[in-house]
């Protein structure tokens, strides 16, 4: 049966931060990812996990200036001192919240800089987070965003991810397959998943259009969790939606998969 972690960047925003994880609890999740853990003292975090239960399956290295719009800086030339800062700090927390898998975003695509030379430092800094996370036992991730959501994001495509994985070395850095971003960009997500499944380390779920949670949207979801199970997947799939209302009125699709 899948494995279903809250993001508690996006569901359960009724509630202050560090009170949803004793919400996702309540509604029966056993894993929580988040986008960013950075605001919030480690310890405090590992005490509301401890408390509820909670296994912390994945969050973000930090992306640069968030609030202004950067999406990520690991493909960035210029900014290879601090992404080296920012890992370091990630896997601090990674450590303290007992986090096993590390999202390293690419970043916005500078308009006039040439492709290898972005993709050259890109695989510099994930060779570094590769050699680093392996360290601690953590395992850095990379997702190929759709064009839609973050225009001019340098990794769209599952293609382009793979190339990158593979060039890096065998079983070094993991996919993330959101099956919301391969929805838009590539489509045939059942299929994709099933040849993609060696490298896929997490996956996350919403559903199109409106990235909202599932059956919402013309996605079959019965038909792809049974197929993502059917494949051997054994790894947590986030729940990386916006809810279209009030966070438990929208969990009936989660009801047959509860704890």
């Amino acid at each position: 049966m899948p494995k279903f972690a809250a993001n508690l960047s996006m569901m359960f925003n009724e509630l202050p931060f560090l009170d949803r994880f004793a919400a996702a609890r309540a509604a029966g999740f056993e894993g929580v990812e988040f986008l960013f853990p950075y605001e919030f003292p480690a310890a405090e975090i590992a005490k509301r996990l401890a408390d509820n239960g909670l296994q912390n399956v994945l969050f973000n290295a930090p992306p640069g200036d968030w609030a202004a719009g950067e999406r990520g800086i690991a493909a960035l030339p210029d900014r290879r001192a601090e992404f080296r800062e920012g890992l370091r700090k990630a896997l601090d927390y990674a450590a303290a919240l007992q986090c096993p898998r590390l999202h390293v975003m690419a970043g916005l695509a500078p308009a006039a800089a040439p492709r290898d030379r972005l993709l050259a430092c890109y695989a510099a800094n994930l060779d570094l987070a590769a050699e680093e996370c392996a360290k601690v036992g953590v395992k850095p991730v990379i997702e190929p965003i759709n064009h839609r959501d973050i225009p001019g994001f340098f990794l769209n495509t599952t293609k382009e991810a793979v190339a990158i994985i593979e060039g890096l070395g065998a079983g070094r850095v993991g996919l993330q397959f959101d099956l919301y971003h391969c929805q838009i960009t590539e489509g045939d997500v059942t299929r994709r998943a099933a040849e993609l499944l060696a490298h896929i380390a997490h996956m996350q779920v919403a559903d199109n259009p409106g990235r909202h949670e599932p059956d919402t949207g013309e996605v079959n979801w019965d038909f792809v969790f049974n197929a993502i199970d059917a494949s051997g997947f054994r790894g947590w799939i986030g729940c990386e939606y916006r809810p279209k209302g009030e966070t438990l009125a929208g969990l009936g699709w989660f009801a047959k998969y509860r704890a």
